[in-house]
């Protein structure tokens, strides 16, 4: 079960490097948005399974404190983005 877990961990690793590479080509400043909650949400997921993997029960409360940050600053995006400059 732990070698399924590290394969699934690695493979959502590897979706993560892919999605902060295509952050840095992305044109639209939505697309900027959908990434950055993909990230937060993939950050989330690892964190999870390495909680389970390692027996770290306090990686559970960081990947929580980390989807708060991920819906904190896609408001914020939003909210900036929405003010005429």
């Amino acid at each position: 079960m732990m070698t399924f877990l590290l394969i699934v961990a690695l493979a959502l690793a590897i979706l993560l490097l892919l999605s902060l590479l295509r952050l840095l080509r992305t044109p639209s400043y939505a697309d900027c948005l959908l990434i950055t909650q993909l990230v937060g949400t993939i950050g989330v997921a690892v964190l999870a399974l390495l909680s389970v993997i390692q027996n770290q029960p306090y990686l559970l409360d960081v990947a929580l404190v980390l989807a708060l940050l991920t819906s904190m600053t896609i408001v914020t995006f939003t909210q900036l983005r929405g003010t005429p400059q």
